[in-house]
């Protein structure tokens, strides 16, 4: 077994060697084929989350060293545990990585992914950047059907993410309008995601060229960000003002645009994890109807919900780099310098 773990804090991620742990109880043992990265990977890398003002949130509490990073994960199921019940060694599925203990008030009303003792697969516990990951049982596995496991194993972070934020607004934006900041992996999923549930006009916000030139080629609107009359922009091609506005990236600079750019009575849901602070009027939440809220990962239940979507095919693809495992400590540094365009999906050597 081959993982990249990190070891400390900030410093370049190790390459470790072990032997496959053997499943008990209700965990299958998963062989990895591919493993997605994503941003919040990067910030458990740094070891922080900003929150600006010179103002760190500490991720080293609760989280003990070596940890395997990775939480997109596809595979094939290779051992069962004996409580592991019908899930036939051969399965491929799609790892549901946000587990939770199952036994407090927020797992037991279905929100595993927001359980203050997380569990989740590649944050507190060992996740993909390895061959083999051990999942604690088969009801977080799904199956993907024909669709290539590069880009399946995006489905249980940047899909889930993206349908559950899409979920949160859709009612609002229903033949009005969605106004998406940030199309990286998990905002270019929002934006095919919200093409295909929703009747509302699609503007697509960043400042990447190749990718506001791939949101386009989609049918979106497009508009660069860092245009000095970038929220005139948008107020212009959606009528006055966005019903609805997902910033991807929760940045100093993205949130305030976004909440410029609201209509009256708009919602505003921030999901990007950037780091800053986030200062705005008071009078105007009121006075205007604002929502403002935030949206993290999603459900067991809302995985589910989305995985019968792919099987639709309504599901469209994002773009996909595969790049191999052992360059798990690249790719990281690639998504830090904004260098990757899609999601970027580690796959071990064995498959190249």
């Amino acid at each position: 077994m081959i993982s990249y773990q990190l070891t400390r804090f900030g410093r370049p991620l190790e390459r470790a060697e072990s032997s496959p742990p053997d499943p008990a109880s209700s965990e299958v043992l998963v062989q990895v084929e591919a493993c997605g990265v994503c941003h919040s990977d990067v910030h458990l890398h740094d070891g922080f989350f900003d929150m600006g003002n010179g103002r760190r949130l500490d991720l080293a509490k609760g989280r003990e060293l070596p940890l395997t990073l990775g939480h997109e994960i596809a595979g094939t199921v290779v051992a069962c545990g004996p409580d592991a019940g019908e899930v036939a060694v051969g399965m491929r599925g799609v790892v549901y990585p946000w587990v939770g203990c199952g036994e407090c008030p927020t797992c037991l009303r279905g929100h595993e992914h927001l359980c203050p003792q997380s569990r989740a697969l590649g944050v507190t516990r060992d996740g993909g950047f390895s061959d083999y990951v051990l999942v604690p049982h088969p009801r977080y596995l799904f199956e993907f059907g024909d669709r290539p496991i590069t880009l399946a194993c995006t489905y249980a972070c940047s899909g889930l993410t993206a349908y559950s934020a899409v979920k949160k607004v859709q009612p609002m934006a229903e033949g009005r309008s969605i106004v998406i900041i940030g199309l990286g992996g998990v905002g270019f999923a929002a934006l095919r995601l919200a093409q295909a549930v929703t009747s509302a006009a699609i503007v697509a916000v960043d400042v990447n060229q190749a990718t506001l030139q791939a949101a386009a080629e989609t049918g979106a609107a497009v508009v660069d960000a860092r245009a000095e009359d970038a929220a005139k922009q948008i107020r212009g091609l959606t009528d006055g003002g966005a019903a609805t506005v997902i910033d991807f990236v929760g940045s100093e600079s993205s949130a305030p645009l976004g909440f410029k750019t609201l209509a009256t009575g708009g919602v505003f849901v921030i999901v990007g994890l950037f780091g800053g602070e986030f200062r705005a009027s008071i009078p105007l939440w009121p006075l205007r109807d604002l929502t403002v809220r935030g949206s993290y990962v999603g459900s067991l239940t809302e995985m589910r919900e989305l995985m019968e979507l792919v099987e639709t095919g309504v599901v469209l693809p994002i773009p996909v780099r595969s790049r191999p495992l052992a360059e798990a400590q690249d790719a990281l540094n690639d998504l830090r310098e904004g260098g990757a365009t899609g999601r970027t999906v580690l796959t071990p050597q064995r498959l190249h």
